[in-house]
């Protein structure tokens, strides 16, 4: 079974800012998670990466946020979408 995606998408938020979001489901799990899904998504300001979720394999499921990698809980892929837009929005208002 290969991966499946589930989702791709990319959403211009301003002429210099866009978000791309990227979920697959896995016929198993990530090293370092503990659930079937892959995921890469990103908040792109001025061609640098600002903020970006997703579990590579060895480091399970984390984010970044600027130059900081913190750890993240992640639940369920409705979850994870909230996250982060929450984590966009509040990117966005400094």
């Amino acid at each position: 079974m290969k991966a499946n995606l589930l989702m791709r998408e990319r959403h211009q938020l301003a002429p210099d800012a866009f978000v791309e979001m990227r979920i697959w489901r896995v016929p198993q799990s990530v090293r370092g998670s503990a659930h079937m899904f892959k995921y890469a998504l990103a908040y792109v300001v001025a061609g640098e990466c600002v903020l970006r979720y997703d579990n590579e394999a060895g480091k399970g499921d984390h984010r970044h946020i600027g130059d900081v990698e913190i750890s993240y809980d992640f639940s369920t892929p409705a979850q994870l979408l909230r996250d982060f837009w929450a984590d966009v929005d509040g990117w966005r208002r400094i």
